[in-house]
């Protein structure tokens, strides 16, 4: 007699290749999702450099460009991790072919940890092609490596968790460009990618700390210049109990199926 399948333990062969889809998909228009965001992020690093004299210091340790690259790469990994998973959720949805992931015996841990996984891979994809091509303009110091893969792994997965819940929440295009445009745009370019916020009006820079994303920015830029504008271990604390409440809402909303089933 043939034996029957038992899905109740984790499936990782549903889990690989719904891993492998989500990067097969990207990779596919590589021009599009990764080589065209680095030469943006280039670009920005090209002309806020032309604009402050590079040699302009932040400190007497380091001068402006080689503050500026490390929080560029991070923005990099951040925006395009969120893309990543938010556009192949909203696409499946608008499709209509959402049910080919629903349908197979995939668990809620699968689909989160598949699709974060995705968008990790591209972001950190992204944030690799960024640092090669900003090498060539400053070479990039490095202070402690295990705290910039921390700071990247942990950003893109929280971006990437966001990207799952907004595409599940946005029921047409519209309804992502929004929270692109007016929260994570806003939120990125406001967490210090650009500048110290020491610099900032007292309100402003208070305002500041209760930005999420200042935190990842700061942690990374330390993991290459050795010091931040806040405390690494309260960038380490808050970063890991925000992955940690949004994994366990995504595994809940997959659960549920709210805004996937009709």
């Amino acid at each position: 007699m043939q034996k029957i399948r038992n899905f109740k333990g984790f499936n990782w062969i549903g889990f690989y290749s719904l891993y492998l889809k989500e990067v097969n998909r990207f990779l596919n228009v590589f021009a599009q999702t990764v080589l065209a965001p680095a030469i943006t992020t280039l670009l920005f690093y090209i002309i806020f450099t032309i604009s402050i004299d590079r040699e302009h210091s932040i400190t007497s340790d380091y001068s402006f460009s080689e503050f500026l690259a490390p929080g560029l790469i991070c923005m990099g990994i951040m925006q395009n991790a969120f893309a990543n998973t938010s556009s192949s959720i909203l696409i499946s949805k608008v499709q209509g072919n959402i049910v080919d992931v629903l349908m197979p015996p995939i668990s809620e841990y699968e689909l989160t940890f598949s699709y974060s996984l995705g968008g990790i891979t591209r972001g950190l994809l992204v944030g690799f092609a960024v640092s090669l091509i900003i090498y060539i303009v400053v070479p990039l110091k490095i202070h402690n490596l295990s705290i910039i893969f921390y700071f990247a792994f942990s950003s893109s997965l929280l971006l990437s968790l966001l990207g799952i819940l907004c595409g599940i929440w946005a029921k047409k295009f519209d309804h992502m460009a929004s929270i692109t445009n007016f929260i994570i745009l806003p939120l990125t370019f406001l967490s210090g990618t650009f500048y110290s916020i020491d610099r900032l009006p007292e309100l402003w820079h208070f305002i500041a700390l209760w930005n999420p994303f200042f935190y990842m920015i700061d942690g990374f830029r330390y993991g290459f210049l050795g010091e931040g504008d806040s405390n690494l271990m309260i960038g380490i604390i808050i970063l890991t109990l925000a992955n940690l409440f949004f994994l366990l809402l995504t595994i809940y909303i997959f659960k549920k199926g709210f805004g996937l089933r009709t």
